[in-house]
């Protein structure tokens, strides 16, 4: 049954080994036929549909809430990017001078550059590093004083894979008052995430890597109890009380996330996420995050039994997700990418090495094929 559902929605298994879903994924069938089909009637009726169009982006936001267990689609704003969420969150917090933000040394820049950016503020920014022991949270936690207001930390980084126990850190940052922003780009859609009980306080993550949606279209959840807090700085028709209402002279801001909505939404890629992400639920986050780790540990393995391969990834149980970087003994890194793109095969340099990162419907056979391209 699922091997026939992969072979109807991913037809990109027969021509490609796409092992980079932690840059930009392709997308599903039923995501492309939901853009063609909204074009069509933009080409055709033009908006004649908006009504539908609107319960769609209802449906969406109903769905992202289910996919991080959020209490509701309130706590749900569709943004552009990752990037743009965290700077909702830096330049919306209520820094006072002398506050500082903890962030890891591993981080992609975009978790980064936002908060030097603060330096203006007089607000810290402190690196930790993320040692591949069990102790990773306790390692950032110890980076915290007194003035700590903020930890901000990729669920999964980027580069080398590396895996956070949100749960733990969640509530050590809780019992401290210290609130936690994860960027989740390379977790959601292939590792659950619970904001509720992982005490989240804000997430972010663009559509575009393991949620198989398209770029330009992120999801931003914000908890209640900060939704108010946040300073706005981007203003427009959409994000007020009664936003249908364009001839009202005193307005409010949106008691829900769509506060940080500013104006007219990418319905684009909102019916192209909305499909996506229907496919991860109609297969069951639990059977995703399975196969995803099965694929991730048999890439462990492989490249561990071949003695001109060496394993970068942490492989500590509980620290890694879709994601595995490794390098060559014997040829450096550019060489290998140029050989495995030569091939149909999808990859990145990153993390001082190859990173591969398989989805749930990868062949094993891909992982295989690859892995014989840069061995021996």
């Amino acid at each position: 049954m699922l091997d026939h559902l992969i072979k109807r929605e991913f037809p990109i298994i027969d021509c490609r080994h796409h092992l980079n879903h932690a840059a930009v994924a392709p997308w599903p069938r039923r995501t492309a036929d939901a853009v063609k089909t909204f074009a069509d009637e933009n080409l055709n009726i033009g908006s004649s549909n908006y009504a539908h169009w609107m319960q769609i982006e209802n449906s969406l936001r109903s769905r992202c809430a289910q996919i991080i267990g959020a209490p509701d689609q309130d706590s749900i704003a569709f943004l552009k990017n990752t990037s743009e969420g965290l700077s909702f969150v830096a330049y919306g917090f209520p820094w006072q001078q002398g506050d500082n933000v903890v962030i890891s040394d591993q981080e992609f820049p975009s978790n980064r550059i936002v908060w030097e950016s603060l330096a203006d503020s007089e607000v810290e920014v402190r690196q930790v590093a993320l040692p591949c022991s069990t102790d990773i949270e306790s390692a950032i936690m110890s980076a915290c004083n007194k003035r700590t207001r903020m930890i901000s930390i990729s669920a999964v980084q980027y580069a080398s894979g590396m895996r956070i126990d949100l749960q733990k850190l969640g509530g050590l940052c809780k019992r401290q008052g210290v609130a936690l922003c994860v960027d989740a780009i390379q977790a959601l859609g292939a590792i659950p995430i619970d904001v509720a009980t992982q005490n989240i306080d804000f997430l972010v993550a663009d559509g575009h890597k393991w949620l198989l949606g398209p770029e330009g279209l992120a999801i931003f959840y914000c908890s209640k109890e900060w939704r108010n807090q946040l300073r706005l700085h981007e203003f427009g028709w959409r994000m007020i009380e009664n936003p249908s209402d364009f001839d009202q002279k005193e307005w409010r801001p949106s008691p829900s996330g769509s506060r940080f909505e500013c104006g007219s939404p990418n319905m684009i890629g909102i019916h192209a996420l909305n499909e996506s992400l229907g496919l991860l639920l109609e297969i069951g986050l639990d059977v995703v995050e399975r196969r995803v780790l099965e694929r991730t540990e048999y890439l462990f393995e492989q490249i561990s039994e071949r003695s001109d391969l060496e394993l970068l990834s942490c492989r500590e149980p509980g620290r890694y997700a879709g994601i595995t970087v490794f390098r060559s003994r014997h040829y450096d890194n550019e060489e290998l990418f140029r050989r495995l793109n030569e091939a149909n095969v999808l990859c990145a340099v990153r993390g001082g090495g190859i990173r591969f990162s398989p989805h749930f419907y990868t062949p094993l056979e891909s992982l295989d094929f690859a892995l014989d391209l840069v061995s021996g």
